[in-house]
This record gives C-alpha cells, sequence and structure tokens, in this order.
C-alpha cells in the first residue's frame, strides 16, 4: 500500500522543469549522432533552450534530431540543485555560481537516481523483510542531497552506489524468489541473461518467458522483446533503445524508469508498471 510519504517522496523524485535552471540542457555535454543534431559542451546552453529556461523545441524534439533529450530524466535533481543547493539563484543572474551549480548537477542526478530506486524498494511487499535497512538508507542518501554545494561536487558517487546496490539486490533477489514460486518454475533466461550486463543486442526474444529474470545492466538494443513475459525481472540498468516492447508485459517489473520506455518502442497493448506512463511515441 503506498502511503502519504511515498507518494511525497515519489513528487520530490519527479522532475519538475519549471523549477530549474536548465541544467540539464547546459551543465550536460553531447555529441552530433543519431540522438542529438549537434554538439555541445558541458556547461554551454543548449541553442535552443530560451531564455526562461524552457526548451523552444520541447514538442518536437524527437523531430528535430533530439530523441536523447526525451529519454533523459534527473529524477528531481535539477529542482533541488536549483531551488535548495543554491537557494533559487540562476546561474544566468548569478553568474558566479555557474560552474559550481554545474559540477553539482551530475552527482545531484545519481543520488537521486539511487533515491528513486530505494523508494521503489520500499513500496515493494516483497521488500518487507529489509525495510527498516531501506529506510535507512534513503534517510542518509537524502541528508547527502542537502549539504554544501563543495561536499556534494566532491563526493565519493561510486562506494555511495555500492552500498546501495548491497540492498538493491537484496530486494532484486525477495521479488524474484516471490515471482519464481508462484510460476512454480524458473524463468526460461539462461546464464548469458543471468550474467549482469547480458550482451542481448538484437536478440530474438519474442513470447519469452522472463518472469522473474534478472536483466541488471542488460545491452537489450534493438532486442526483439514483443509479447515476452517480463513480470517482477529486474530491469535496473537495462539499455532499451530501440527494443520492440509491443505486447509485452512489464507488470511488477522493478527498478524500471520512464526514460527506460522512452527509449524503446511499444503500443496499446504493452502492459506498463502503474507509476510509469505510456511513451507518447508509442503507437496507438
Amino acid at each position: 500500500m503506498i502511503d502519504k510519504h511515498d507518494t511525497d517522496r515519489r513528487a520530490e523524485l519527479t522532475s519538475d522543469c519549471s523549477s530549474c535552471f536548465g541544467l540539464c540542457c547546459t551543465a550536460l555535454p553531447f555529441a552530433a549522432s543519431a540522438d542529438f543534431a549537434a554538439d555541445k559542451d558541458a556547461g554551454q546552453p543548449c541553442r535552443h533552450l530560451r531564455d526562461d529556461y524552457r526548451c523552444a523545441i520541447h514538442e518536437g524534439l524527437r523531430d528535430k534530431g533530439y530523441r536523447g533529450c526525451t529519454v533523459y530524466d534527473c529524477f528531481g535533481a535539477g529542482q533541488k540543485v536549483s531551488q535548495l543547493t543554491f537557494g533559487g539563484r540562476d546561474w544566468r543572474k548569478h553568474p558566479e555560481s555557474a560552474s559550481r551549480m554545474f559540477a553539482v548537477f551530475p552527482v545531484m542526478r545519481q543520488l537521486h537516481e539511487l533515491l528513486w530506486y530505494l523508494n521503489e524498494a520500499l513500496e515493494l511487499e516483497a521488500a518487507q523483510p529489509i525495510r527498516e535497512e531501506l529506510a535507512l538508507a534513503y534517510e542518509e542518501t537524502s541528508r547527502l542531497t542537502e549539504l554544501a554545494p563543495e561536499a556534494i561536487a566532491a563526493m565519493d558517487i561510486p562506494a555511495c552506489r555500492a552500498q546501495v546496490n548491497e540492498l538493491l539486490l537484496k530486494t532484486s533477489e525477495l521479488v524474484r524468489r516471490e515471482m519464481r514460486a508462484i510460476s512454480a518454475r524458473p524463468a526460461r533466461s539462461g546464464r548469458k541473461i543471468a550474467e549482469r550486463g547480458a550482451d542481448l543486442i538484437g536478440a530474438k526474444l519474442r513470447g519469452a518467458d522472463l518472469r522473474g529474470a534478472s536483466l541488471r545492466g542488460a545491452y537489450l538494443i534493438a532486442a526483439d522483446l514483443r509479447q515476452a513475459d517480463l513480470r517482477a525481472a529486474d530491469l535496473i540498468g537495462a539499455d532499451f533503445r530501440d527494443a520492440d516492447l509491443r505486447g509485452a508485459d512489464l507488470t511488477g517489473a522493478i527498478f524500471v524508469t520512464q526514460s527506460q520506455l522512452n527509449a524503446a518502442h511499444g503500443d496499446a497493448r504493452t502492459k506498463l508498471p502503474a507509476r510509469l506512463e505510456r511513451p507518447s511515441h508509442w503507437t496507438a
């Protein structure tokens, strides 16, 4: 059951561009590619960033060659840095803070991503045995996001990730074990799929039974997952760029994000976790 605290955490971890100073459009670099129509250095505002920090081509990003923007999610880090860390002082009016703000943003984004996963774990019924550990990890990670800019920029993010990942792995095993018990048979994932970072680029997995499978960090670029059963699968960090999810069932899939779905193809038959939205570019 999702209580008020869960709802509040979700709101904090949801991007609010109206409260951000266009940090993802300025602090981060990108290179001309299939995802971006031009090169841009870190700290250089995108050519389409308006004076009010809104995107001038937001409604047509894909058509104009900026697909990469549509699959990016800061998990609420943008508004945290803009409104809390720097107290609402934007980098245009306060240029002396620009370089520090741009250095803090990528770190904050990683902390907020960890908070997103921890919050999801806290909402999972199967994770009740370790709920206290998850809550403590969430509280500590949240505390880190409230430190001074210099402390955030100098943070050892790999160490933070390692600590949180131990709990996420425990959560994953609890959820997937429950699914295996319900289905009364192991998912037909095979060793290749079970290994973290499995190379499944272009894999033919149409109709595959992947219930409770571990696809952590798997490369599923352009994979055929039509009608695949991904219920209760662990999808943390899986690369779904151009993967075909038409008719697939992701009900109860864990640690899947909106940006992962935005990078894939799907349709009205694709079943999604309740917390996520059907991407607008998917076919009806």
